[in-house]
């Protein structure tokens, strides 16, 4: 019981926790060292609203515009394919030395020159900030946020540097010789050794000194809506080398980019990226011997530039919102911060993705997903008492009962089941 004293207190924290009061949540706490709920719910859906006179619009131009930008980006496709055959010819599919002298030269300026094209083709005017680091400056560019395919604009502007792709991805036609010809980082899913791998692969190019290509890294690990910057995967700050922050910004009048989107599709006759390129980050002692550290310290620096929170969401959180609508669950139910449910808690995708399933048959079983004290102590297995009556009434809503919550419900679970 004494673990349901400590998720008590650690509940009395929530802001607006409470019955009648304004909470007791302690400003000395930073929220990502608490259990407060993230400043923006759900970072991986874009809402998109529009009136009828914008959709005749965006369909009318959709009809006259889509066929020329499709058929110019298969030219500039087919004008690309012979300089990247020539930049890998004879190279081995994974490569083990980097392309030098001038078929790295020659190829990699006109690939540039023709990557420009195809973005303004596809309507994007690109304005870019700051100065571009050498490959001895900064090894590594590190990209947010990630919420497009259009964010591949990033790799033209830096030169076309190594980026991190799967194996399959190089065997497409087409398509993968002119991922080739960047001379990727490629990742074998078969192989499960892949990620050590893949790990020591960026480290031996990020310390070569230049001889490799910069790498060119998307360290949120998926696309968002850009609302705020979830976890930074640590593998881009491993290598222990200085990186160079690049900030992605689409000004536009209606945001109709970005990948995780909600409601309609829509294309509109012109878009502004604008790549801006920060000053350069160089790991200190304690950032070498802990890249999350210095993950940390990057990800905070570039919010603070795009002045958006941070949350400690990862892919993990895309995962388990997927669980929760094949759950039948609002999908929000799945967004709980695993970054920050694994590292207090010590739990596994596995384990949170079981507590969800518990939690879904709950909430089926339930009044529209609200409980009693006897169902809430019946899901924690322990007998009614006045401090469970006291935890419950923190979260009661109705006095009565309370709205079933996976986010709260997996850590009051977790701190009871290690007092078992």
């Amino acid at each position: 019981m004494s673990r349901c004293v400590e998720a008590a207190a650690v509940a009395a924290t929530v802001p607006g926790a409470g019955v009648g009061s304004a909470g007791l949540r302690p400003p000395m706490v930073p929220r990502q060292a608490s259990f407060f709920p993230p400043p923006v719910p759900n970072p991986f859906v874009q809402q998109t609203r529009m009136g009828a006179a914008k959709r005749i619009q965006i369909f009318l131009l959709g009809i006259i515009l889509l066929p020329i930008r499709a058929l110019l980006v298969a030219i500039i496709l087919l004008l690309a394919w012979p300089f990247a055959a020539v930049s890998t010819a004879c190279c081995p599919e994974k490569m083990t030395h980097p392309v030098t002298g001038w078929r790295r030269t020659i190829t990699q300026r006109i690939l540039k020159f023709l990557g420009h094209a195809m973005f303004l083709s596809m309507g994007f005017i690109v304005t870019v900030k700051g100065r571009i680091a050498s490959p001895v400056e900064a090894p590594i560019f590190v990209v947010a946020p990630h919420s497009t395919f259009f964010d591949g604009i990033a790799c033209v502007v830096t030169g076309l540097p190594s980026i991190v792709s799967r194996l399959e991805n190089v065997q497409v036609p087409l398509i993968g010789r002119l991922l080739r010809a960047v001379q990727p980082v490629l990742v074998s899913r078969v192989d499960p050794d892949s990620r050590k791998n893949t790990i020591n692969e960026i480290v031996r190019r990020a310390t070569s000194g230049g001889e490799w290509p910069q790498i060119l890294v998307f360290p949120e690990g998926t696309c968002t809506n850009r609302s705020c910057l979830i976890t930074f995967k640590p593998g881009a700050f491993i290598p222990g080398v200085p990186v160079q922050p690049v900030l992605l910004r689409y000004p536009n009048k209606l945001d109709d980019v970005a990948s995780a989107r909600e409601g309609t599709e829509d294309m509109e006759e012109r878009a502004v990226n604008q790549p801006q390129f920060m000053p350069i980050q160089a790991p200190n002692d304690e950032e070498k011997r802990d890249p999350v550290l210095f993950a940390s310290r990057v990800r905070n620096l570039m919010a603070e530039a795009l002045r958006i929170p941070v949350t400690d969401h990862t892919y993990e959180d895309c995962r388990l919102m997927i669980s929760a609508g094949q759950l039948t669950l609002p999908m929000e139910a799945g967004l709980v911060e695993f970054t920050k449910i694994s590292r207090k808690l010590k739990l596994d995708w596995d384990g949170v993705r079981k507590h969800l399933s518990e939690y879904a048959a709950i909430a089926s079983s339930t009044k529209g997903g609200r409980i009693g004290i006897e169902e809430f102590a019946e899901y924690l297995k322990l007998p009614v008492s006045d401090v469970l009556r006291q935890l419950f009434a923190l979260f009661d809503r109705k006095e009565t009962e309370l709205m079933a919550d996976f986010s709260l419900g997996i850590r009051i679970q977790s701190l009871i089941d290690k007092d078992k």
